[in-house]
């Protein structure tokens, strides 16, 4: 049966691809971002397909969490759990986040965050 009609497929893929797992190893902000140098592509390829794609977003241009997960178009979930697989093994780069904010500026900044999704 061809993969695009079949239904099923799109509900166990994300979970093979996670093996099964719903935590990611770090928690990673919606808002966190990430880069990957060209080495760290080049070694990506041996992680995975879907790690790779995502190293290859990466790579020379940080990008957040989120828009990882546009950009791959894989569920924000599965996005969450690869990307900390990957900065676990040195394979992505996490930049610290700003210091904390109040609740009224981190919600500014998700407010921009999903503005910005939605023109892509």
């Amino acid at each position: 049966m061809d993969q695009r009609r079949d239904p099923r497929g799109a509900l166990v893929r994300p979970y093979a691809v996670t093996r099964g797992r719903t935590e990611p190893l770090q928690d990673i902000a919606l808002e966190a971002v990430l880069s990957c140098t060209p080495t760290q592509v080049a070694e990506s390829r041996f992680a995975g397909h879907d790690k790779y794609r995502i190293a290859t977003v990466c790579e020379g241009r940080a990008q957040s969490l989120a828009e990882i997960a546009a950009y791959t178009r894989m569920p924000l979930g599965v996005t969450r759990v690869l990307v900390a697989d990957l900065v676990a093994e040195g394979l992505l780069t996490l930049h610290t986040a700003a210091p904390a904010e109040g609740f009224e500026e981190r919600m500014n900044l998700l407010g921009r965050v999903l503005s910005g999704l939605r023109e892509l």
